[in-house]
């Protein structure tokens, strides 16, 4: 059994510490990258505190398609470059978005979704998808939410079998 503990009063570096530690757990001698993701997906959904979506897309050679997620029904097909997420995964690199209002061509598949985070996962420069995550609260993501989204996706590009 999975326990998740209560890790809110911690600060934010401390609490990915934590959570990266539970990553490494989960997937531990699991090499399936879809159900790596979905319980990747289901723990930060759990852990982060004020989001309301997260999950992945995987780049199937052309577009990024809806992989695991937890939150609302999402879009299903994103093209590269397109939206947050198609220009992270087209430039291959994290983009925090303060206010999706303000980004050009936000993709709006929750509209009470204010910020977003978004990191590629790349295998040297093999696109394999991209992790997502939205708040509906404005400048949700700072520079530790990067930090620890980066080593997350770091460990599930290096932890699972990506032959899809």
């Amino acid at each position: 059994m999975f326990t998740i503990p209560d890790i809110s009063n911690l600060a934010d570096d401390e609490r990915y510490a934590i959570i990266v530690g539970q990553v490494r757990s989960l997937i531990d001698g699991e090499r399936n990258a879809i159900a790596n993701l979905a319980n990747t997906a289901s723990l930060l959904y759990h852990t982060l505190g004020n989001i309301n979506w997260v999950g992945f897309y995987l780049f199937d050679g052309s577009e990024l398609v809806l992989g695991p997620f937890n939150g609302k029904p999402a879009c299903i097909r994103i093209a590269m470059g397109r939206g947050v997420c198609g220009a992270a995964a087209s430039e291959r690199r994290t983009i925090v978005v303060p206010d999706v209002h303000a980004f050009p061509g936000h993709i709006a598949c929750d509209a009470a979704s204010r910020s977003e985070l978004v990191v590629p996962l790349l295998h040297e420069d093999r696109l394999l998808g991209v992790l997502d995550i939205d708040s509906p609260h404005p400048d949700r993501f700072g520079a530790a939410d990067v930090r620890g989204c980066e080593a997350i996706a770091a460990l599930l590009v290096d932890g699972c079998d990506w032959r899809l």
